[in-house]
């Protein structure tokens, strides 16, 4: 005969068999199969309760309540456990169905697209990335300065006549032609002598400005990246294998550039230098020299312990030889016709 010992028994180990529920972010995360699995072992063990009624008919009068109880809560467990294991099933299969039914709107925007960097933004970031991995620094400066920065430093003393070939643009401010919009990213290169103590490899992009009339080769405003190296025993030939290294870096191996007398009055000896193409042509690019020993006086470094040389080119010009672009202009004109191509 049934004891409810052996009743109370029958129930704990039916109720092993029924599988432990995970919490809701593992139970989410089960694969379809799994949940089928889980389902039909908590269902299998909440059908084979139905034959313990015929025991609780066996039991003593006193023990029937309490077997009643215990099955009642056996089988309460039982279909919390199913309903947890369907509900989560209805899920995986309502976001199988999501996934098949998802629609793929991407042609109503495969017009758009997002924008981006300017030619002359790509330009200057490359050059920056080229000159960083040859070891320089970035410095940057003002683009409103003052006469001393601008053209004194610089070896350009009050009616020099070089200073013609700039065409400044004045500001209106202080002394009359005492401030300016930099016509070069020189005063840059002023700024950090005064600033670091030699050795010093810097390059300075940055905005810079004349009285230009815009042509296929010339903008009023436009952009230049000027390069400056002091330390000891410094040598021209140190300039000529820096920029031999920057053509190659930038360009390929199939550039090479070359040095042709010049004059700046910044430097001594001045150079300019141009770029063999692989067509055969050569084409200016820029100055440079060796950085003339008034500049390194006006900033209070020794130009018989320290020697240096200087280079600088446009950017923008830059950037127009290298997409082979006919027309300056065509940057500024702001023609989604022609900056979409880059």
């Amino acid at each position: 005969m049934t004891s409810i010992d052996s009743f109370r028994a029958d129930i704990d180990a039916l109720s092993a068999e029924l599988p432990a529920v995970p919490a809701a972010a593992d139970l989410d995360a089960m694969s379809g199969e799994q949940l089928e699995e889980s389902l039909a072992a908590a269902k299998a063990a909440r059908g084979r309760s139905g034959g313990f009624k015929k025991q609780i008919g066996e039991l003593d009068g006193s023990e029937r309540s309490e077997a009643g109880k215990l099955l009642g809560g056996f089988n309460q467990s039982a279909q919390a456990v199913i309903d947890a294991f369907a509900d989560a099933q209805q899920r995986v299969a309502r976001r199988a169905q999501l996934a098949t039914e998802r629609l793929d709107l991407s042609e109503v925007i495969s017009t758009r697209r997002r924008g981006s960097a300017h030619l002359v933004t790509q330009a200057w970031e490359r050059l920056e990335d080229v000159f960083v991995g040859m070891g320089y620094s970035v410095s940057e400066g003002p683009e409103i300065e003052s006469d001393w920065y601008n053209f004194e430093a610089l070896n350009f003393p009050a009616g020099h006549t070089a200073r013609d070939l700039f065409d400044t643009l004045y500001v209106n401010v202080g002394n009359p032609e005492s401030v300016l919009l930099r016509t070069h990213t020189s005063p840059v290169q002023v700024r950090t002598m005064q600033t670091t103590e030699p050795p010093i490899y810097t390059v300075s992009p940055g905005r810079v400005f004349r009285r230009d009339t815009a042509d296929a080769t010339h903008m009023p405003v436009f952009h230049q990246i000027e390069g400056l190296v002091i330390d000891r025993g410094v040598t021209l030939g140190d300039l000529a294998g820096t920029i031999e290294a920057f053509v190659t870096a930038y360009f390929g191996g199939s550039f090479t550039s070359r040095l042709r007398p010049s004059y700046f009055p910044f430097t001594e000896p001045s150079a300019e230098f141009d770029v063999l193409m692989p067509n055969g042509t050569w084409l200016e690019l820029g100055g440079c020299g060796m950085v003339h020993p008034n500049v390194l006086t006006n900033v209070g470094i020794d130009p018989e312990e320290w020697s240096g040389f200087a280079f600088g080119f446009g950017i923008d010009r830059l950037a127009l030889m290298r997409h082979g672009v006919d027309d300056l202009r065509e940057f500024y004109t702001n023609d989604l016709r022609f900056l979409e191509q880059f």
